[in-house]
């Protein structure tokens, strides 16, 4: 874990570009991980016109908190769409009345936001649209299951 300062700024990063190249796309400018910070995450996110940043979601135990420093937005929420622009701030506090996802609308211009979150570990994540759940655990990749396959406490047990 890391014992020092960090001071950074997006222009000194180096993006990822993932998502599924449809429908979802980002780059992420990693600035602290869970591994070097333990109590935190922060990246910075910029969504090309027309995607989203990921599906609609949400953490049972997490928070995440977005900072939009360029471009607007279109927030779904469970309450409706709202928009959002430059200057905003967005936390998502645990729990299914926090579900969301960002598209970006424009043509021409990306999203760019910065996105401070807890780091619990474990965290379970629910895809309410598509009957999903994740599974989060530090420094492990996801695992992702359809809610539909669900089985009893005792099945396949001895």
């Amino acid at each position: 874990m890391r014992k020092d300062i960090l001071l950074t700024s997006l222009s000194s990063l180096t993006p990822q570009r993932e998502g599924n190249g449809q429908t979802y796309e980002y780059l992420r400018y990693e600035v602290a991980s869970a591994e070097e910070f333990d109590q935190c995450l922060v990246n910075f996110y910029e969504i090309p016109p027309g995607k989203c940043n990921y599906p609609y979601h949400y953490h049972t135990q997490n928070t995440e908190v977005f900072y939009i420093l360029s471009g607007e937005g279109i927030l779904e929420t469970p309450d409706g769409e709202k928009t959002v622009r430059t200057g905003d701030v967005i936390v998502f506090p645990p729990g299914k009345n926090s579900a969301h996802r960002l598209y970006n609308p424009s043509q021409t211009q990306p999203l760019v936001y910065l996105d401070v979150d807890t780091s619990r570990s474990p965290d379970i994540l629910h895809y309410p649209e598509t009957g999903k759940t994740g599974i989060s655990l530090r420094g492990e990749p996801g695992m992702y299951f359809q809610d539909d396959a669900q089985v009893g406490y005792f099945d396949g047990e001895k």
